[in-house]
């Protein structure tokens, strides 16, 4: 990957083979390789044993694990968030406090192992919660929020859309309130795009029966300006969740503008207006739930180490 782009690449390894859950990866070798941290994804690692020694052992290599706190015998099989608005659709719905739950298991395993983690997504109020007290305990912990997330709710879905089925579900428009007053409190810390491509195919079925994600990493700066435009966050603050506060987490020499840093950076027009058409994404995928949706912002240079690496002009 790194050989194919002009943009660093930082690659995360699995925490577990195959992603099983069952047995710790060769972190050490993997460390060596590139990695900057240790993952299985969207599966949650139900084994607390298995869970508490890759913890233990990724924190003794000074390395992060980046969990994905779902309790899977509350969320599996489901395919939105439980309350008026999955009932009324019919569809299978997940209790926020699988969040809850799966959250406060690692977070108890993390401060009997003294290691470091991120939680990938919070996207509930009661995880917030259960972040924040985790926060004021000093543990060593970090927490990240999806774009989805942090700009839709789950009345988006409206007539079972299946570009809006992502994991985990849309939340409720409380949670997603929730969830900028927490970014901006500083108990989220990080945005990103959850970029999961799906092919068409496994979109245009059934709501129930489609594959969950969607492709986030074209429309991530303009769809968080959103909340730059209706001045729920400035840009000094989209600037450190995008930018400044991953670099530090992962421990990166990027993400600033100073002496001794590589000059890394963007240059974008914040209110430049456009309607979104999927068909001109880059990705191969195409399932974003922002087609059609107007948009202020767009890159319009990429400079890597001082050089130009890529450059689109204003009106196209």
């Amino acid at each position: 990957a790194k050989s194919a782009t002009e943009i660093p690449i930082h690659p995360l390894a699995t925490l577990t083979k195959q992603r099983l859950g069952e047995q710790m990866t060769e972190v050490s070798l993997l460390l060596d390789a590139g990695a900057v941290g240790f993952t299985d994804c969207d599966s949650f690692i139900s084994n607390s044993k298995v869970m508490a020694n890759c913890l233990s052992y990724c924190s003794q290599n000074n390395s992060l694990v980046i969990g994905h706190p779902q309790d899977p015998w509350l969320s599996g099989g489901t395919s939105a968030t439980s309350g008026k608005f999955a009932t009324l659709r019919g569809l299978a719905g997940v209790s926020p406090m699988a969040e809850r739950i799966g959250l406060e298991r690692d977070l108890a395993l993390v401060e009997m192992t003294k290691s470091n983690y991120h939680a990938d997504q919070i996207t509930t109020r009661e995880g917030l919660m259960v972040m924040e007290q985790s926060l004021d305990k000093g543990l060593n912990v970090s927490a990240g929020i999806s774009i989805h997330h942090l700009t839709l709710n789950d009345l988006d879905v409206g007539d079972y859309r299946t570009f809006f089925k992502v994991k985990p579900p849309l939340r409720s428009e409380d949670d997603r309130q929730s969830a900028i007053d927490g970014l901006k409190r500083g108990v989220i810390t990080i945005v990103c795009s959850m970029h999961t491509p799906q092919d068409e195919e496994s979109k245009r079925i059934p709501f129930d029966k489609a594959s969950s994600g969607a492709v986030g990493l074209e429309t991530l700066l303009p769809a968080l300006l959103r909340l730059y435009h209706s001045e729920d966050l400035d840009l000094p603050l989209i600037f450190k969740v995008l930018s400044y506060n991953p670099s530090k987490r992962f421990g990166l020499n990027s993400g600033r503008i100073a002496k001794g840093y590589q000059a890394d950076f963007v240059l974008f027009d914040p209110d430049y207006p456009y309607i979104l058409d999927r068909t001109t994404l880059a990705s191969k995928s195409k399932n974003t739930p922002f087609d059609g949706q107007s948009l202020q912002g767009k890159v319009l240079k990429t400079v890597v180490a001082g050089r130009i690496v890529y450059s689109r002009e204003k009106d196209v």
